[in-house]
């Protein structure tokens, strides 16, 4: 049963990951001529009315989102719809959409390593290996954009910054998975949709024609609206660590989508080093992990299902599917494969 949820949480990072990668070479396209926070702006505009669009015609999937979260909120609207995308739209801007795409495989080690510090995630010698074979892959990568231009240098940096940001906001927003994905996206999505603009405006910055703002905003609501959704409900089953390292699939396809635009101007530096991303990513995601572990028993609310072999209540009558409301654990002892979700937060 366990085992079943860890694949639905791989499935729907996996989709994230392709969401989101996709997006990049098209930005690098539909962006041309448009300031980096106006792109930001626009992005996340999208992002959040197609979540508020969506949240008002589907039922709510989680827990509201109420008052005490709203300053969490703001924080990861901070780093993840005000200064992410704006310095990974700089960034592809001088260093173009291939490398680029690359770089956002740092997202994922900055993630992994968050996570352990923060949540005390467990790292086991697999995702050693792979955050090494990543940071190898980053350096082969620099190594290469170094010796053609220092703007290229430049862009790389720049969005290896983003990723740094954007790990921050995967940390932050595990707090958040359990709440309504949309609810957490549409909010995020105004917040950096504002800011952005407010900056944009006082920097006097040029915004998208009406054809780059349709593509631009249909971008941020597939890339960084449904993504984002598809993350979160990743995170409930998985949590931080995990979600990110499956999410650096993403990347690579957005490097292989442009590369199918035209984009020829990587170097053999850059093909290793997308080798080396691509070992760390496999390792990441075949990482397993299983020890005897003791639940306590507790009492708490979350969207959860009857088969995950962690809720046997009773309801009367019989509830299926995924459902919310406020339900009591006994104590329990087993042994299975798991992830650091809401119920395997355990030290080790």
């Amino acid at each position: 049963m366990q085992q079943r949820s860890l694949q639905r949480g791989v499935g729907l990072a996996l989709s994230a990951a392709v969401l989101f990668g996709v997006t990049t070479p098209v930005i690098a396209r539909a962006g041309v001529g448009v300031g980096p926070f106006a792109t930001a702006a626009t992005l996340y505009g999208g992002a959040a009315l197609a979540a508020a669009c969506l949240r008002l015609l589907s039922a709510r999937h989680g827990l509201a989102l109420g008052r005490a979260a709203l300053p969490r909120v703001l924080v990861v609207a901070l780093f993840g719809a005000l200064l992410a995308p704006s310095l990974l739209v700089w960034g592809i801007g001088k260093a173009g959409p291939t490398p680029a795409s690359l770089a956002l495989n740092l997202e994922a080690v900055a993630t992994v390593l968050l996570a352990k510090a923060v949540f005390g995630e467990p790292i086991g010698s697999r995702v050693v290996a792979a955050v090494l074979s990543m940071l190898a892959g980053a350096s082969l990568l620099v190594c290469d954009v170094a010796q053609r231009s220092t703007p290229e240098l430049l862009g790389v940096l720049a969005v290896s910054a983003a990723t740094l940001a954007w790990a921050i906001d995967n940390t932050l927003t595990r707090a958040l998975a359990e709440h309504d994905p949309f609810e957490v996206v549409a909010l995020k999505g105004g917040f950096g949709c504002v800011a952005s603009a407010v900056v944009a405006q006082l920097r006097g910055e040029p915004g998208p024609s009406p054809s780059q703002l349709g593509v631009l905003a249909l971008c941020g609501a597939l890339g960084y609206g449904l993504s984002l959704r598809l993350y979160l409900l990743a995170q409930r089953r998985m949590g931080a660590a995990r979600t990110g390292s499956v999410f650096a699939v993403g990347p690579f396809v957005g490097a292989a989508l442009a590369w199918l635009l035209g984009d020829r101007a990587a170097g053999p530096w850059t093909a290793l080093g997308a080798l080396a991303f691509g070992v760390g990513v496999w390792l990441h995601v075949s990482e397993r992990h299983r020890h005897g572990h003791v639940h306590a028993p507790t009492e708490h609310e979350h969207t959860h299902r009857h088969d995950d072999g962690h809720h046997e209540h009773v309801h009367n009558p019989q509830v299926m599917g995924e459902h919310t409301h406020v339900h009591r654990h006994a104590a329990l002892e087993h042994d299975h494969e798991h992830a650091p979700d809401l119920h395997h937060d355990h030290s080790h």
